[in-house]
């Protein structure tokens, strides 16, 4: 169906809002971006480790893994038509001992599954080889796995929306959304415009939008933090790319690693930890209402009962800087307390179910002519012009 003469709205300035009203946008429809700070990518798009990522992890056929190879393809091609810095430094997953041999296997089932460009499993001495000072008995080599500057690119798509006749309002936060007939009304302060379809992409705070436009509480946001240190110039000097770990099946995330930046700078981490806030960034404050959302959803009880080992390795590494340097140290040794200074903090919006179990894909849900980008954790970003296209075409199919 085309888009043409129909008026959208987007909510959320991030990268995917960005790239879906940039969709919209090519296709002749008249949209309006909305974000509620006073500039874009102000919340996770502007705090995360700026890696694209080739897919490697994702459940094949699922939503993540499809839309990572696809949106990997968009982004690469847009870089380049923009003049956009893209870095192909690539990525090793660092199996220490022979337990993790068999995750790492499995890793790169689904990798070639996925169809992963250049995924190979190498040896220790192919390990130093790639990054001299990285060690493991044995890890899989990504060649293809990028950094990039996802606030650049947001920006970049956001000046496409208004080159091709769209809007971006920032500094407009959109309150409620409700259905009126064929329209569907967004209300933000002194204004209540209307439009034929909304398309919500509203990261930490997508729950509530979603409740408020008729939506369930059903999956909530959970906000967890992850602080990062930063390598001193001479230690970040001896990481050429990304070391990652093995992931461990017992813990929900992923745990300690080094991340090359495109700007030159070399994260260690992050851990991962329930933040007192949805937006509470390193210096910012906390929120009770965050808190209390989080702590009183019965989910979160039943999600922390199984995951007390663990809530017990984040606390650790969150307490002590010297604990969080010596996970990082297993993959890079000689690394010391000396070698760091503070980093950024992220805050990633995890949605989570009433029985505690953590949502792992991208969710879509939708009713009327409102669509909600429910979920989108990593790889959110790699994926963003996938999930795009994703959403204008659900979008679209509710009006047919």
């Amino acid at each position: 169906m085309s888009t043409r003469n129909l008026r959208v709205a987007v909510v959320g300035g991030g990268i995917i809002g960005a790239a879906t009203a940039r969709q919209l946008a090519l296709s002749d429809a008249d949209v309006t971006l909305f974000e509620k700070e006073d500039r874009l990518a102000a919340h996770q798009t502007g705090h995360n480790s700026g890696v694209v990522h080739a897919g490697l992890y994702y459940t094949p056929g699922s939503l993540k893994a499809q839309l990572c190879r696809r949106g990997v393809e968009l982004l690469q091609t847009f870089t380049t038509e923009k003049g956009l810095p893209y870095d192909e430094c690539g990525k090793v997953v660092v199996a220490l001992d022979e337990s993790e041999l068999g995750r790492l296997d499995a890793i790169f089932s689904r990798a070639t599954a996925n169809g992963v460009p250049g995924i190979r499993r190498i040896g220790a001495d192919e390990i130093t080889a790639i990054e001299p000072h990285a060690v493991g008995i044995a890890a899989l080599h990504s060649p293809h796995t990028a950094i990039i500057d996802f606030v650049a690119v947001t920006r970049a798509l956001a000046d496409d929306v208004v080159a091709a006749g769209g809007t971006v309002r920032t500094g407009t936060a959109v309150t409620s959304i409700r259905e009126a007939g064929e329209q569907v009304v967004v209300d933000v302060p002194g204004d209540q415009p209307a439009f034929d379809l909304v398309i919500t992409c509203a990261g930490l705070q997508s729950d509530r939008l979603a409740h408020t436009s008729g939506g369930t509480h059903d999956p909530r946001i959970v906000p967890f933090l992850g602080d990062y240190l930063l390598l001193e110039p001479d230690a970040a000097a001896k990481v050429r790319g990304l070391i990652y770990p093995v992931p461990d099946p017992r813990y929900p995330f992923l745990g300690v690693h080094l991340t090359r930046r495109i700007d030159g700078e070399v994260m260690v981490g992050p851990n991962a930890f329930l933040s007192p806030g949805r937006e509470a960034y390193r210096g910012g404050r906390g929120s009770w209402r965050d808190l209390r959302d989080a702590v009183a959803w019965p989910g979160f009880w039943r999600f922390a009962a199984h995951n007390l080992p663990a809530a017990g390795r984040e606390l650790r590494t969150a307490s002590s800087t010297r604990r969080f340097v010596a996970d990082a140290a297993a993959y890079m040794p000689g690394l010391t307390v000396d070698d760091v200074r503070p980093g950024p903090r992220g805050i990633r919006a995890q949605a989570m179910n009433a029985d505690g179990g953590l949502e792992d894909d991208f969710v879509v849900t939708g009713h009327g002519r409102v669509v909600h980008l429910r979920n989108a954790p990593s790889p959110g970003a790699t994926s963003s012009m996938a999930i795009a296209e994703y959403l204008v075409d659900r979008a679209l199919e509710r009006i047919a």
